[in-house]
């Protein structure tokens, strides 16, 4: 496998996540986002839509990180990313579309790019844009751990929740929102990280990180 990401990006950092829960290695490929590496025409040609991550498998080429990990738990199902149960299932993908659908894609780069170039946006005002969006879903997020968790976002094991909760606080911080209001979501960060699995994925950790 080759995983096409970048260092800082969160949607990769999921994946690096899942796969170092499931013991599973991919060579990595970096695409410095800063740069637009991501639409030279190598990478375009892979991945049409130009964005990380994306996986290249013996099938194929797999983009978007949610359809990445449902395709790792369903190609490497030990351990499992989804619980036992069409309820509690539903319940994880839905905490990971709080932050892959609602809360991420108003604060990624490109989007953050875009305020400043047509809309004359400068650091402070796209970093209080980030925050205006990423509040509501760690408030969203704080709720449904409180609800569900016990160690982890759902139960007491890593899940595709915790996938996508861990980079959104990584995010959360880099765009300097208070975390104060999210005791439980700062309670099962500290869980995840004491993970070597999920430790090891961190962004600062990666070769290209700088």
């Amino acid at each position: 496998m080759i995983l096409h990401g970048y260092w800082r990006s969160s949607a990769t950092y999921r994946v690096r996540i899942a796969l170092g829960l499931k013991g599973l290695t991919a060579e990595a490929v970096g695409h410095d986002l800063r740069l637009n590496a991501q639409h030279d025409p190598a990478y375009l040609a892979r991945n049409p839509q130009g964005l990380v991550p994306a996986i290249e498998t013996d099938d194929g080429v797999v983009g978007q990180s949610l359809a990445i990990l449902e395709w790792l738990d369903e190609t490497h199902p030990a351990p499992p990313l989804l619980p036992a149960g069409a309820f509690a299932r539903a319940q994880v993908r839905a905490m990971a579309q709080v932050v892959a659908c609602d809360t991420h894609p108003l604060q990624n780069l490109r989007v953050l790019k875009r305020l400043k170039t047509e809309y004359g946006f400068d650091d402070a005002a796209t970093q209080a844009w980030a925050r205006g969006w990423v509040a509501p879903g760690l408030a969203a997020l704080e709720a449904l751990v409180q609800r569900h968790g016990a160690g982890f976002s759902f139960g007491d094991q890593p899940t595709l929740a915790d996938c996508c909760l861990i980079p959104q606080l990584y995010n959360a911080r880099r765009f300097e929102t208070p975390l104060d209001p999210y005791p439980a979501l700062l309670a099962v960060e500290a869980t995840a990280l004491a993970h070597p699995a999920i430790a090891a994925a961190r962004p600062d950790r990666q070769p290209d990180a700088g």
